[in-house]
C-alpha cells in the first residue's frame, strides 16, 4: 500500500523550493496548484491555499547520526533545537520550522529497525 500526505501552503512556490533545495526532496508529480514531492518512501503533496496547514509534523529519517548532523548544519538558521539523543524513543533528532512555520523533524533511529532499505 502507498499513500500521500497533502498539506495546504500559503506560498506554493516558496515551500516547494525549500523542500527541494534545503531538505533534498525530489519532484514526484506536478498537478495544477499541487506539487507532490518525494523523500525515500514519503510522498507529500503541497497545495496552494489561502492558509497553510501548520499543525502537521513532517519527520524525515536517515540511516546515520552524521546525516542528521548534516541536515542540522544545512538548516541551522531554521532549527528550534540542536540534535540530541532522545533516550525514551532511542532516536537522535532535531526540530526546525519550514517557511509556513510547520514543524519538521530530522532523525535517525538508534536501534535495530524492521527490514528497511534506503535507496540513497
Amino acid at each position: 500500500m502507498a499513500g500521500i500526505v497533502f498539506l495546504r501552503t500559503a506560498d506554493h512556490d516558496q515551500i516547494v523550493e525549500f523542500y527541494c533545495r534545503e531538505v533534498g526532496m525530489q519532484l514526484w508529480l506536478e498537478q495544477p496548484q499541487i506539487t507532490i514531492l518525494r523523500h525515500e518512501n514519503l510522498l507529500v503533496g503541497f497545495q496552494q491555499h489561502l492558509q497553510a496547514d501548520t499543525d502537521a509534523l513532517l519527520t524525515f529519517f536517515y540511516p546515520t547520526r552524521e546525516q542528521v548532523d548534516l541536515m542540522y548544519r544545512r538548516l541551522q538558521a531554521r532549527a528550534s533545537s540542536e540534535p540530541r539523543h532522545n533516550q525514551r524513543y532511542r532516536i537522535y533528532n532535531f526540530f526546525a520550522r519550514d517557511p509556513d512555520s510547520r514543524r519538521i523533524e530530522f532523525q535517525c533511529f538508534l536501534h535495530q529497525l524492521p527490514a528497511w532499505q534506503f535507496s540513497g
